[in-house]
């Protein structure tokens, strides 16, 4: 069968592998075709265009960009009529995909959704567009299920693909010793910088991550750096600093760090599902007119970091928008490096998270159903 995927980030590029090989091994037949990157690229199939090409985050950076995703937009309606796949699989990016959706639906493409967009935490009202665009939902975090039967709409609960990548990793992973060497760090308590992938993220986040770690030289400072952002970027922010920079080592890091500072996003989750202390960050444009936008009228579950929101409690503490100070930031740090019980409840709560989040093998589970679904169309 032919299949055409979106995924417009870092993070869609992962799971969006994972599941081609999964419908690899389920479907010999399948052909792919894709927005993606470069880890889907190496499955195989063709890659259309890259998702460095459809970063834009924010209001204002969309606004500046309008045409750029226009084209883009275009472009992939175009793409996708000519290619007539069997299925549209979209990951995550709802404010591109949902409207391919609408494209794909309208043109008698079958579409299937695989990771949910975070519709329970703000934009409810974006369920009647799934219902009406999207064949098959399927889902990654438990409580979707409950959130999706609210509005009459049944979706395939499989898991969570994080849960898969880390179990890999940690199938190969590197000794500490190994790390340690391969980046020239020492034998101190490592603290992980999460500051984001996107570059307008990166440069309001890890300035605050930076000037927070000084005045601490019992501890290490390395920042998780990602590929697609050039290293100067880092290096003007860190400037003389003594903070280790390492790429696309993420895990590897993590495997290994006493606590951390991490952007809001999937890296909040990946996070705790290492057993890292940490703190939530993040700040885009808008000052104090987002920040109150945010509180009041977009955010619906009432904490923006992924444990917290599965948890259904503030397991985790958020310094976001106006809260992101240096002050609350450096405390917040004081407290996971020095506070032992502060820790060892953050901990207590990341074991609870691993047993509402199940077990791995989601890539598998995704992949089995939505072939067992296409056969069954077909046969129709």
């Amino acid at each position: 069968m032919k299949y055409y995927l979106i995924a417009g980030e870092a993070s869609g590029d992962l799971h969006g592998s994972n599941l081609m090989k999964e419908l690899a091994n389920a479907d010999p037949d399948s052909y792919f075709q894709y927005f993606g990157g470069d880890l889907m690229q190496a499955v195989g199939g063709k890659l259309v265009k890259h998702y460095r090409e459809m970063a834009f985050m924010g209001f204002l950076d969309v606004l500046l960009n309008i045409k750029t995703i226009r084209r883009n937009m275009q472009f992939c309606k175009k793409d996708l009529f000519e290619f007539q796949p069997d299925v549209l699989i979209l990951i995550d990016y709802p404010g591109f995909n949902l409207r391919i959706a609408e494209f794909a639906k309208q043109n008698n493409i079958k579409v299937y959704y695989y990771i949910s967009p975070k519709l329970w935490a703000w934009k409810a009202f974006r369920v009647k567009k799934v219902k009406a665009f999207v064949d098959e939902m399927f889902t990654i975090f438990p409580f979707e299920t409950d959130f999706y039967k609210k509005y009459g709409f049944k979706v395939n609960y499989v898991g969570n693909p994080l849960l898969d990548s880390i179990y890999e990793h940690n199938k190969a992973a590197v000794s500490k010793a190994v790390f340690i060497e391969k980046n020239n760090l020492d034998k101190r308590p490592v603290v992980a910088l999460l500051s984001g992938s996107r570059i307008k993220e990166i440069k309001r986040i890890l300035p605050v991550m930076v000037k927070a770690a000084k005045g601490l030289p019992d501890f290490q400072f390395v920042i998780a750096g990602v590929k697609n952002i050039d290293k100067t970027v880092y290096q003007k922010i860190v400037g003389d600093i003594n903070i280790s920079i390492v790429f696309d080592q993420t895990y590897d890091l993590l495997s290994y760090t006493f606590a951390a500072l991490v952007a809001s996003g999937t890296a909040t989750l990946e996070t705790a599902l290492f057993n890292v202390p940490q703190a939530v960050l993040y700040k885009t444009e808008g000052g104090w007119l987002m920040d109150l936008l945010m509180r009041n009228l977009v955010l619906k579950s009432g904490w923006v970091s992924l444990p917290n929101i599965i948890l259904g409690k503030s397991a985790l503490r958020e310094l976001i928008q106006k809260k992101m100070t240096l002050k609350k930031v450096k405390n917040e740090l004081i407290k996971l490096l020095f506070d032992s019980d502060y820790r060892d409840e953050m901990i207590n709560n990341y074991t609870r998270l691993k047993a509402l989040m199940g077990e791995p093998g989601c890539s598998n589970r995704a992949a089995g159903k939505m072939v067992d679904l296409l056969t069954l169309n077909s046969k129709l």
